[in-house]
């Protein structure tokens, strides 16, 4: 007899076992063997897995087979799948190559730095901050910064999490994952790679939970947006503050040369002066946080209340996973950076989007300011690098464009320059000390009226004084009206107990007369 054909499952007793087969087993487990047989005794035609694009190779299905698994699995059980968005990040980092740095290119940035900070002691009050000055490969900048990428997108993560199990859910028929065993038949279509119709017996030592799975399957998507997109950065950042405020929860100063020296190719002008130039903005955006502690929780929280009001366009997300291919990963990665938000237009979220916008504003303003001051001394090119500069993020820099595919949110500081001349009218005022003050207290901060008249700030300012002036000389009028009508009644009451005391009928002159 023939030995059993390629896409077969083999023989009953499990001898001769097939290429799929042993899929089944490098997936499913010690379950594998239950799955095979159900199959069996259903009659599931196995040629309906040779699905264009799947491979039949056991040695080709293996690295799939682990990454799906390892997809599937969340231990932390977050919303956002760690382990996923780390091994899509690193994968982005080296796409295009990420060269190990020699002693010379550390050299360079870690003297850059130290250089900058000793220009900025010229033209800030705030002193360093007190991190280590360090080097990146976009290999290690991927691992410094993924934990605040994924807390920063946690809130929508949740969201997305819950509508792509809603997705699957609705892709299955009433009542999957009722089921008192562990039995459970079940489709799923939509999903390229795998059968329209699949029927098993999917348990284990602690039994199948459909909503476990559902939620680690979205926990999984959302980390390999963020992994695709932290992947992607790694290849365009200069720093860590690329996105208006630190992406490291240490207070460190960080520069990846290997992007600064990509960027600085068609610039004309000297890389050393770029890297200069790159060193003071990283410097300066690390002293403003370091010393405004309420500023960093300031700007999280901001992010977090818009993203509590992002809707998930169900439609949209349920496009973009009809067209995954588990075999591409980047065509997997493509269809999961699509638009699925719906912003909702609500005066809360407007309120929101635009007192974050005015307090990335101030802080760009801030930094363009200072770093001017600190370099126009020694950088012939600082001119034109603080103009690119403020261009490439009012357009929507790479860290940007990566922000909004992950939550929808454009974190664009449209009127940094506005904001850069309402700082340079403070200093010129009230000094650099007094214009470091500002950010003593939120309350302090210049609003969005001030970008529009920076002239006017200390007039606005002034303005209450006058109020509580006048509210002064009207309480004053009032207490002292009141002070009088108290006298008046008190004289009142003496009069009236005065006349009360005498006998009208009996007066001494009365008296004398009879």
């Amino acid at each position: 007899m023939s030995a059993n054909p390629p896409d077969s499952f083999g023989t009953p007793d499990g001898s001769n076992p097939s290429q799929w087969e042993e899929m089944m087993r490098s997936f499913f487990g010690d379950s594998a063997d239950e799955v095979i047989a159900e199959l069996k005794s259903r009659g599931l035609d196995p040629a309906t897995f040779a699905v264009p694009g799947m491979p039949t190779d056991p040695a080709a299905l293996k690295p799939l087979m682990d990454q799906v698994q390892a997809m599937l699995k969340n231990t932390a059980g977050g919303a956002v799948n760690a382990g996923v968005a780390h091994d899509v990040a690193r994968q982005g980092a080296v796409a295009k190559g990420d060269p190990s740095l020699v002693d010379a290119q550390e050299r360079k940035v870690t003297q850059a730095l130290s250089v900058a900070e000793l220009w900025l002691d010229a033209a800030t009050s705030f002193p360093p901050s007190g991190g280590k000055a360090l080097a990146m490969t976009r290999s290690s900048w991927v691992e410094a910064t993924l934990p605040q990428w994924e807390q920063l997108v946690e809130p929508v993560a949740k969201s997305v999490s819950a509508a792509l199990a809603e997705i699957l859910k609705n892709s299955m028929p009433p009542g999957f994952g009722d089921q008192d065993s562990d039995e459970v038949a079940f489709e799923v279509t939509g999903i390229p790679g795998f059968p329209a119709q699949f029927s098993g017996t999917l348990g284990g030592a602690e039994g199948f939970d459909p909503a476990t799975l559902m939620r680690n399957i979205g926990a999984a998507v959302f980390g390999m947006q963020i992994g695709a997109a932290a992947g992607n950065l790694s290849r365009e950042v200069f720093g860590t503050t690329d996105l208006g405020f630190p992406l490291t929860k240490a207070p460190i100063t960080a520069l990846v040369p290997t992007n600064i020296a990509e960027f600085s190719t068609d610039l004309g002008i000297e890389e050393a002066e770029v890297l200069q130039f790159l060193a003071l903005r990283e410097a300066a955006h690390a002293r403003l946080f370091a010393h405004v502690p309420w500023l960093r929780s300031h700007i999280e929280a901001l992010i977090a209340s818009y993203a509590r009001g992002i809707s998930i366009d169900m439609d949209a997300l349920e496009g973009s996973m009809s067209q995954i291919d588990p075999t591409d990963t980047e065509a997997m990665q493509e269809a999961l950076s699509g638009g699925v938000f719906s912003i909702q237009s609500t005066e809360e979220q407007k309120a929101t989007l635009a007192r974050l916008e005015t307090a990335l504003a101030l802080i760009e303003g801030w930094v363009d300011q200072v770093v001017a001051n600190a370099a126009i001394a020694h950088l012939p090119a600082s001119i034109p690098l603080g103009e690119m500069m403020r261009r490439r993020r009012a357009a929507g820099g790479p860290a940007e464009q990566a922000f909004s595919a992950l939550v929808g949110l454009e974190l664009r500081p449209r009127r940094s320059r506005e904001a850069a001349a309402l700082w340079a009218t403070i200093q010129a005022k009230q000094g650099p000390d007094g214009r470091d003050e500002v950010w003593q207290h939120p309350d302090l901060l210049p609003t969005a009226q001030d970008l529009d008249d920076p002239t006017g700030f200390f007039t606005r300012r002034e303005e209450p004084s006058a109020e509580m002036s006048d509210l002064d000389a009207v309480l004053a009028q009032i207490f002292e009206s009141a002070d009088q009508e108290a006298a008046e009644a008190a004289q009142e009451t003496d009069d009236q107990q005065s006349t009360d005391g005498d006998d009208p009928e009996q007066s001494p002159e009365t008296n004398s007369g009879n």
